[in-house]
């Protein structure tokens, strides 16, 4: 019973940390539902990520004293209620807003889970199922979002949440069941602290001293996952956008095809055991995967998924093999534990909203850029077609109806083609255009994402460089 309690808290972590980019795939869906933009939908993504990392440090704080499990459970809690929210939501605004409450209750959950782990099952397999939970829900998210959304609607991804978090309510507070005299005591000894005398406090200011850097927080690691979840948001949310909203895509197809990523990850982890490498040499080698892989998906040759497989599978190791290492290396020995452990998710989330901050205006406005010669070709395949001039008008007007209504985005020319009625003797011809038509906005939608990629695979390099001691002994 303790082992399964212990599982639906490590799930609880994989669900709150999938949240930051579970939506993505379903961001096509919401972006025609609540009719609003590209730019604006990204602050679905946006706001989780933003608000779990400005809250992760303080709710670390916060627990300093106090019971975990009961502001775990609080804290899954209000994940539940927000998550059903969002699954209501009517409105852009209303879903940001919801968005923004379930990563307060989330950075809650996060924070006591890990405590509550480490009270669980010691501090080293406590840590492990945390960090493992982490790593798999981020990985995972994008593809569980892409098959809910496709199965049924983008709503779905949050009522699936909601008994996940209701279940594990009772499972953080079991645990203060069982070590209510334990905390009891804690507070005593913390009251009692408050009264000591002056010589006492002195000499636990030499004892603090003497264990400072117990205390004191990694940077260079934080530094690291922080410009590493820059880095992958390109892979968990440009590609992914450049699947479902560029080469047009199904939700369903679109995660299966980035299933490649996780799977990839979860090779990583025997594939660390059978070289016995060290966690240099797994985050070195991570670094250069990821920023291979992004390299790979920016110079796509087609929209052909096969071409997707080797750059996703790189990504994929690269994550395994650094979100690992990187957070035990941030989080080791360190203490208290649970302020740590803020540290990291703070480190990662503000990362991906660094990602999302600097990719989205790049590929938006180069999807702006494409726009015009992109039409131009568009122009010209229709005067080429061997279709009768009166036909040709039709479709450019409906051509033109088409491009104007998705300004800003790459153009679903479809609707244009089911409008029209032309004779059967020209039908082999239409349906030739299409597909040539469909094939140039594929080519401008891959070109408009490379420099999106590039940046990512930059940001990845960075991350490798920011490990490099700046000096002997390196900093900290």
């Amino acid at each position: 019973m303790r082992r399964a309690a212990a599982a639906l808290l490590a799930l609880t972590v994989g669900c709150v940390l999938a949240d930051s980019a579970v939506v993505t795939l379903a961001l096509p869906e919401i972006l025609e539902r609540l009719h609003t933009t590209v730019g604006q939908v990204a602050w679905v993504l946006i706001a989780f990520n933003l608000v779990l990392a400005v809250v992760a440090r303080p709710a670390a704080w916060f627990y300093k004293g106090r019971d975990p499990a009961v502001l775990c459970a609080a804290g899954i809690a209000v994940f539940a209620g927000a998550s059903a929210l969002c699954a209501v939501a009517g409105s852009l605004d209303v879903l940001v807003a919801a968005r923004s409450v379930q990563a307060v209750g989330g950075a809650f959950a996060v924070i006591g889970c890990l405590q509550l782990l480490v009270d669980e099952l010691t501090e080293r397999r406590g840590m492990a199922w945390w960090i493992a939970a982490g790593v798999f829900g981020t990985a995972v998210g994008p593809v569980a979002g892409g098959l809910l959304t496709d199965a049924f609607s983008w709503r779905s991804i949050f009522i699936v949440q909601v008994p996940i978090a209701v279940l594990a309510v009772p499972a953080a507070l079991a645990k203060r069941r069982r070590s209510g005299q334990g905390l009891a005591d804690e507070t005593q000894e913390h009251l009692t602290q408050e009264h000591l005398t002056e010589e006492r406090d002195a000499e636990e200011r030499d004892t603090q001293e003497h264990h400072a850097p117990k205390h004191r927080v990694r940077i260079r690691p934080n530094i690291a996952l922080a410009l590493l979840s820059a880095a992958l948001t390109a892979a968990l949310f440009l590609f992914v956008l450049l699947l479902v909203d560029g080469w047009r895509r199904s939700p369903a197809v679109a995660a299966v095809t980035v299933s490649v990523i996780p799977l990839a990850a979860l090779l990583a982890r025997p594939l660390t055991r059978t070289l016995r490498s060290g966690p240099m040499a797994q985050t070195t080698s991570g670094c250069l995967l990821i920023a291979g892989g992004l390299t790979g998906l920016a110079l796509l040759p087609s929209a052909d998924l096969a071409w997707t497989i080797a750059p996703q599978a790189l990504v994929g190791l690269g994550l395994g093999l650094t979100l690992d290492p990187l957070t035990l290396q941030a989080m080791d020995g360190r203490t208290p534990l649970f302020r740590h452990g803020g540290w990291t998710i703070a480190a990662r989330h503000a990362g991906v909203v660094l990602g999302l901050a600097i990719l989205t205006p790049v590929f938006t406005a180069d999807l702006r850029s494409a726009q015009p010669p992109a039409e131009d070709a568009i122009t010209a395949l229709v005067l080429n077609a061997p279709l009768a001039p009166q036909d040709k008008i039709t479709i450019a007007r409906g051509l033109a109806d088409q491009l104007k209504q998705d300004s800003g985005r790459v153009p679903d020319l479809d609707p244009a083609f089911q409008q029209l009625s032309v004779p059967a003797a020209e039908k082999p011809a239409v349906a030739q255009l299409e597909r040539d038509l469909n094939l140039q906005l594929q080519r401008a939608a891959t070109h408009a994402f490379r420099n999106a990629f590039l940046i990512g695979a930059a940001l990845a390099l960075v991350a490798l460089l920011s490990l490099i001691p700046l000096r002997r002994g390196g900093v900290r």
